[in-house]
């Protein structure tokens, strides 16, 4: 499995999120996930490059044909982390919202 750096870097560009978004309904062949793209297809393929270093896919060739498929492994560690930063902002923010209720009640009672 890829690092977490390599993970995201996979989702910093529009193409691969395309191709992502692509893979996710099933395997496709190079050829099919350059179509939408208005770029040369030695340029297409650095972006499936950097997708396979991230863990995102993999690619086999059959004949003259090579084809792309989706691994989830990458999505499921990228959700891991994201789901340990949500734990730990909802920690601190449950402790700010509770700091400013004390706050705001002490001045309240001093108002009064």
């Amino acid at each position: 499995m890829a690092n977490l750096d390599s993970i995201f870097h996979g989702l910093a560009d529009p193409t691969r999120r395309a191709v992502i978004a692509r893979l996710a309904s099933g395997p496709a062949p190079v050829s099919e996930l350059a179509a939408p793209h208005a770029m040369a297809l030695p340029s297409f393929m650095k972006h499936l490059k950097v997708l396979e270093a991230g863990g995102w896919i993999e690619s086999g060739k059959r004949g003259r044909v090579r084809t792309c498929r989706l691994r989830p492994e990458a999505a499921k560690a990228a959700e891991g982390w994201l789901g340990q930063q949500r734990s730990l902002w909802e920690g601190r923010l449950d402790r700010l919202d509770a700091f400013l209720a004390t706050i705001n009640e002490k001045e309240h009672r001093n108002d009064i």
